[in-house]
């Protein structure tokens, strides 16, 4: 049967409003350059830039990041190759949603470049993080998939074999993102209608496969150095268990001071760094990592996180939760990673009166609900929610493929965070943008629809 959509419910937009989207996507692009450009090179890019130039890699950092990296490092040396990445794909992605809603509404396509300037989501553009580049990656992935969700079935095909590699990518970027790939993938693998039995069926063997996938790459392919990131999670809940519980949980035997301290003062639910990079609880991964006695990286910490767990659930419980709104709703949360921003010595932003011109709105606005990921898991929630009634139309497929993964995967945080940065959600962000958009076509095309058709 033809995925063809009705000629009621598409239309080819008027070349006025093709021609003031193409306008306005080439004016934020040209805004982003003046305003971003070479774009902040952060601590986590510091590092993968070091990697990409001494090509030696690990699995803390992605090393298809720094591959990537080196791909297109000659275009502009630094930050601003990728920036430049960055920019492209948030852009065009925008512009191919908003010529795709176009065709259904012309004035709905003409608002969807302005959505692109909410400040969330356009201001972390300048942030060098693999989270900027997967939410870009995916974004760019489901607006390749919408675009010819209506078109012949090569096109079609063609656009979600690009779309699957594109969504494999970013698994690889942030590989919690498994759970959330598979919606993603239902939605490139059947962009016209959001099946729930597709779905169900496809959802654990796309995850086994991404599983797979991950370590097939990171460690038979490119066989890169296996520095344990997750036992990093293992610290942190092994530390709240030990704050929660009142009793040490670590392999380890401290001194009297050293357990009131772990009982009081280093736990921080904001992230993991309090027993690592952070005054006075150094002493925890100076002891974890002591070189006549590792304990970080062994079986040794494993055993003792399931010995704090299944001994202490409700200590457990009680820390993954403190992070996990923590991470929604804090209000000091890491959103723009500014330090140094106002030394010319570290970047060239500093002189770019612009630039400043953001950072203050920035300021102004980082206290506001529009920089806390709950926001967006909210609007995320409520446009798969309402979407689902119109889901067997391509804009209803679209909003619950976005949503519907964007809320998997800030989920995942939950049992697995070790951090509150803004960034974590920044994939959330932009599918709550997209589907809103495809929220307000779906019934749209529904009501549009043939009688009795099936799409």
């Amino acid at each position: 049967m033809s995925h063809r959509l009705p000629e009621t419910t598409t239309t080819r937009a008027s070349f006025g409003a093709r021609l003031g989207i193409l306008v306005m996507v080439a004016a934020g692009f040209a805004l982003t350059m003046v305003v971003f450009y070479p774009g902040y090179m952060t601590t986590d890019a510091g590092y993968v830039y070091r990697f990409m130039q001494e090509w030696s890699f690990g699995d803390w950092q992605s090393p298809l990041m720094s591959m990537l990296w080196g791909l297109i490092d000659p275009i502009a040396p630094g930050p601003g190759s990728m920036f430049l990445l960055f920019a492209t794909l948030y852009w065009l992605a925008f512009a191919v949603i908003a010529l795709t809603a176009a065709r259904r509404s012309a004035g709905l396509g003409l608002v969807v470049p302005l959505l692109a300037l909410v400040p969330p989501a356009f201001m972390l553009l300048v942030m060098i993080w693999r989270d900027v580049l997967f939410g870009a990656i995916w974004l760019f992935a489901a607006a390749l998939v919408y675009a010819c969700a209506d078109r012949s079935a090569l096109l079609r095909w063609s656009a979600a074999g690009v779309a699957l590699s594109l969504i494999g990518f970013g698994v690889l970027l942030r590989p919690n993102a498994i759970t959330a790939a598979p919606l993603l993938a239902a939605y490139a693998l059947w962009p016209t209608r959001f099946d729930w039995r597709r779905v169900a069926i496809l959802y654990l063997p796309a995850l086994a496969i991404g599983y797979a996938f991950v370590h097939l790459v990171y460690y038979t392919v490119l066989d890169v150095k296996r520095e344990h990131p997750l036992h990093s999670l293992l610290v942190f809940d092994l530390g709240g268990i030990t704050h929660f519980s009142g009793e040490n949980q670590f392999p380890v035997s401290w001194t009297a001071e050293q357990t009131a301290l772990l009982t009081s003062r280093c736990y921080n639910p904001d992230r993991w760094d309090s027993y690592w990079t952070t005054e006075p609880c150094l002493f925890v991964m100076q002891r974890l990592e002591r070189p006549d006695d590792v304990i970080f990286g062994t079986p040794r910490l494993t055993a003792a996180w399931w010995r704090a767990v299944t001994g202490h659930p409700l200590a457990y419980l009680r820390h993954r939760l403190t992070y996990f709104w923590t991470f929604l709703a804090n209000p000091n949360a890491l959103t723009l990673q500014l330090f140094g921003a106002d030394d010319p010595t570290k970047t060239p932003l500093a002189d770019n009166r612009a630039f400043k011109a953001v950072v203050a709105l920035h300021d102004l606005l980082k206290t506001t609900f529009v920089f806390r990921p709950w926001f967006w898991l909210v609007v995320a929630a409520i446009s798969f929610a309402l979407a689902a009634p119109a889901r067997t139309t391509p804009s209803g497929a679209l909003a619950m493929g976005v949503a519907g993964s964007a809320i998997l995967y800030v989920t995942t945080y939950l049992p697995i965070g070790v951090a509150s940065d803004f960034r974590y959600g920044y994939w959330c962000v932009l599918a709550s943008l997209v589907g809103v958009v495809a929220l307000s076509l779906a019934y749209r095309e529904r009501s549009l629809a043939v009688p009795g058709a099936r799409l």
